[in-house]
């Protein structure tokens, strides 16, 4: 499953956590809100940031 939450602090900090998604993906899927909220300060990568991102298999079968 994946999960995307967003938590905005007292002082106006905001947080983006991405859980679910392996490899680089998770950064690719924020990229698009963290333009609209401005420059990055911090990034705290996790576990699943340095595991290979599954990839989707297409199966093609041919005639028998």
């Amino acid at each position: 499953m994946h999960d995307l939450k967003i938590e905005i602090t007292a002082d106006g900090k905001v947080e983006i956590l991405v859980d679910g998604y392996k490899g680089p993906d998770c950064v690719e899927l924020t990229k698009w809100l963290e333009e609209q909220l401005g420059s990055v300060a911090d990034r705290e990568l996790t576990q699943e940031y340095y595991e290979e991102a599954e990839k989707e298999k297409d199966e093609i079968k041919l005639g028998d």
